[in-house]
Order: structure tokens, then sequence, then C-alpha cells
């Protein structure tokens, strides 16, 4: 479009100039050849676009959007068409307490209140896309800034309205992934009338009141000390166990032993062991039998 206006500038400047006194009537005819020449060269690179992968064209002329998008590639188009691109891939939009990490500077974490009364904070991250039938409608109807007027507002909205259903507790823990696809339905469906498809929906963080998280905290802990004592327990129990079994066992040893030994066996026993201890190199003072005789062995 540039080459255009400028070589009709140099068209009429050289026909003016032509018109003019001889002096420089000379410098009429080269002005208008190259204006022309530039014409030429901007309608004809008017006529081709190229689109980007990832991409779509929308056409307008004269301020009215055209049904029809252009695909990725080279097109040939009426010179008087402006097409423009809109990014049909994966995008996303962050919102986070953290600082720097969302689309928005500073603490942009949605803060919600939950069935219970309490505040909760979540950390969300939006993945959609443009659907690229719909791109010309999404561009007429909202604008090539509909992160702002879609993406942001309807995410934190659906997220509030739905957050109410549940209590604090059961965001952070049990239910979250409830949650989440009950938002994320809710969120599709608003994206669908507007040209747009969300692709997945993360909930990044659930952030509890302090007071809930040191409760949850000294209930875990108190849980903790219960397994502890009940492990402790158990293993005094086995310990028990395993006496009464080792005294049982003491007793039926004793038991038997006092049912099969006989005084005979007692005494042989006895002579046995006096036997032994007579032919170590010491001597030594033995009481045999029934009596209160010493008897002195001297093993040398």
């Amino acid at each position: 479009m540039g080459f255009i206006v400028i070589g009709v500038i140099l068209l009429i400047a050289g026909i003016v100039i032509s018109k003019i006194n001889d002096r420089i009537q000379i410098f009429g005819k080269p002005a208008k050849l190259i204006g022309f020449a530039l014409i030429i060269i901007g309608a004809i690179s008017a006529c081709i676009v190229q689109i980007d992968t990832g991409y779509e064209g929308i056409q307008k002329i004269f301020g009215k959007v055209q049904p029809d998008v252009l695909g990725s590639g080279l097109h040939f188009i009426n010179p008087l068409i402006e097409v423009v691109t809109v990014d049909t891939r994966t995008q996303n939009y962050t919102m986070s307490g953290q600082h720097d990490e969302g689309d928005k500077v500073g603490d942009d974490a949605i803060r919600v209140l939950s069935a219970d009364g309490l505040e909760v904070t979540i950390d969300l991250t939006v993945l959609y896309r443009i659907v690229p039938a719909d791109a010309p409608r999404l561009l007429r109807e909202t604008g090539l800034d509909y992160k702002d007027k879609i993406v942001r507002p309807i995410a934190r909205t659906k997220i509030r309205d739905n957050a109410v259903y549940y209590d604090a507790v059961s965001l952070y823990s049990t239910r979250r992934d409830e949650f989440q696809a009950r938002i994320y339905k809710s969120i599709e469906d608003e994206f669908k009338k507007r040209g747009l498809l969300l692709e997945n929906l993360l909930v990044r963080n659930i952030t509890l009141p302090t007071s809930v998280k040191n409760a949850i905290e000294t209930k875990i802990n108190a849980e903790q000390e219960a397994q502890k004592m009940q492990f402790v327990l158990q293993k005094e129990r086995q310990e028990a166990d395993r006496k009464r079994v080792e005294a049982q066992g003491i007793a039926d040893y004793q038991r038997i032993i006092s049912e099969s030994l006989t005084d005979k066996q007692l005494q042989y026993e006895q002579i046995k062991t006096m036997k032994e201890l007579a032919a170590s190199q010491n001597s030594k003072i033995i009481i045999m039998g029934k009596g209160n005789t010493p008897m002195i062995l001297d093993g040398k």
C-alpha cells in the first residue's frame, strides 16, 4: 500500500510538472514513469500475502470483517483488503501469587470464599487457543485483546462461582480434582461461545489461611503420635507374648525333666560328673553318695 501511495504522489507530481514551464518539464515524464511503476509494484505486492505456520489471516475491507480466513502459506488477494493475522497456537494465561510468574506483575492470585467462609488463594493457568473458523467472529465481536476481555475475567469469575460449593480443606485435599473438573466445564462452555477452545485448566496451587494450615498440621502431628503409640503398644504386646511363650517353654521343659528323671539316673549322672572332676590335675574333695563322708581323689 505504501508503494501505491508514493506512486500516486509521483504520478500527480509528474503531470503537474509537465504543465509548468519548459525548464522543468523534462522531470515530468520520469516522475510519471516512476510513479506508474511504483503503483504497479505496490498493487502486485498488495495482492500477495504470506501467512506463517500457526497463524490465520482475517480479511478486512473498508473496516468490514470477511467470514473467510486465510490459512498458512502464500495467497493472492484483492489489494484493497487488509489482512490481520491471529495466533491459533496453544496459548497460556497464568494468574499467580508469585511476583513476575503470571501475566500480570505482582500478586495476581485468585482469592475466593469457600463454603465455610474462609478465604482461599488459588494460582491458576489456562491453556487455550483460537478456533480458526471462529477467528473472524472473535475479531469482530471482541478484538485482539481477548485475553483481558475474555480469558482473564471468565476464569476468575468461574473460579469464584464454583468455590462456594466446597469447604477450604476439601479444596486443598480430597475434592481438588472434582473442583478442577467443575470449573473446567463451566469455563469451556463460555469460551466456546466466543470462539476460543479451552485445552486444559491447571490449578497450580491452593493456599489456605494460616489458622487452617496450623490446625491441619496439629491434626497431622496428633495422628502421627497416635500411630507411633499404636506401634509401641503393638511392640510391647508382641514382647509380652514372646515372654509368655518362653516361660511356658521353660515350664514344660522342667515338667518333662522332673517326670522323666529317676534316683538311679541321677546317681549315675552324679558319678559321671565326679569322675570328670577327679580326672582334673588338681585334687578335689568330693562328697559321694547320700552320706557326708568325703572322699579325696587325686588325679595326679
